[in-house]
């Protein structure tokens, strides 16, 4: 018996390395290939930072990442208010429609809701494709998931807490200022971070929205690999890849609960 644990332990062991290889894997390729001393990926020459020198002096390069950090400091920062908003409402009230409302975006594929903002900017709103219309595209998909955030953070606190404020003479504003929001605010910050995280490295959604003239580092990487995957698109990806994985601990350290299993 003790013989069978052992082996299926092992078994389980080696399939998830060898998920996590599958998974991770690409990413160590595409950031030591970044380091290549040659224009093509054929093959490895050499140790260079030449890449990330061309990178840093490519001026289409550094205007699509401007944009994409103007695009997701934006939308995330309006994305964290009405999000937390509408985590404190679906956490209060048992209301169906408005926890379908928020949540429906989270799980509707990215080409769909893509093709569907196309057509509601174009169609109905009769809004120019651009700087506006990618910013509002991801104000609608981050919303979800703050608000999602927002409610596990307030699932996890003592119901007491409010009361107990309330009895005090707290008004709900003074309940929400001095008790609610403070205890809420790592799972605000951490939502705030996933939001500007998607916002960030978001392709599908972008890519219907921006029309013609705007560009974002996405959209830019991707115009590039249509010709070559050169060492510098390389390193366009790899600063890309450590930026998000790094706001992704972030928003883990603020709410843990979030990231468990």
């Amino acid at each position: 018996m003790y013989k069978s644990h052992g082996r299926k332990g092992i078994a389980l062991w080696t399939a998830g390395m060898a998920v996590y290889a599958f998974l991770y894997l690409p990413l160590v390729i595409v950031f030591a290939y970044s380091f290549n001393d040659s224009r093509l990926n054929a093959e490895w020459v050499g140790f260079t930072w030449h890449w990330y020198r061309v990178l840093l002096h490519d001026e289409e390069m550094l205007i699509a990442a401007g944009n994409s950090l103007f695009i997701a400091l934006v939308s995330s920062s309006i994305a964290t208010v009405l999000g937390t908003l509408a985590g404190i409402a679906i956490h209060r009230y048992d209301f169906r429609l408005l926890n379908f409302m928020v949540m429906t975006p989270v799980a509707m594929p990215e080409i769909l809701l893509g093709v569907s903002l196309l057509l509601f900017f174009i169609q109905v709103l009769n809004l120019t494709l651009g700087m506006l219309s990618i910013v509002l595209a991801h104000i609608t998909f981050s919303i979800g998931f703050v608000a999602i955030v927002v409610r596990v953070a307030l699932a996890g606190l003592d119901a007491s807490i409010f009361e107990a404020a309330r009895d005090l003479g707290a008004s709900q504003w003074q309940t929400f200022r001095h008790v609610t929001f403070p205890l809420i605010l790592p799972g605000v910050i951490a939502g705030g971070l996933m939001a500007f995280t998607l916002s960030i490295d978001d392709f599908v959604i972008t890519f219907f929205t921006a029309g013609v003239g705007v560009q974002t580092l996405p959209l830019r990487i991707y115009s590039m690999i249509k010709i070559a995957v050169t060492p510098e698109v390389n390193a366009a990806s790899t600063l890309l890849m450590l930026l998000t994985l790094t706001l992704i601990l972030l928003a883990s350290k603020f709410a843990p609960d979030v990231f468990k299993g």
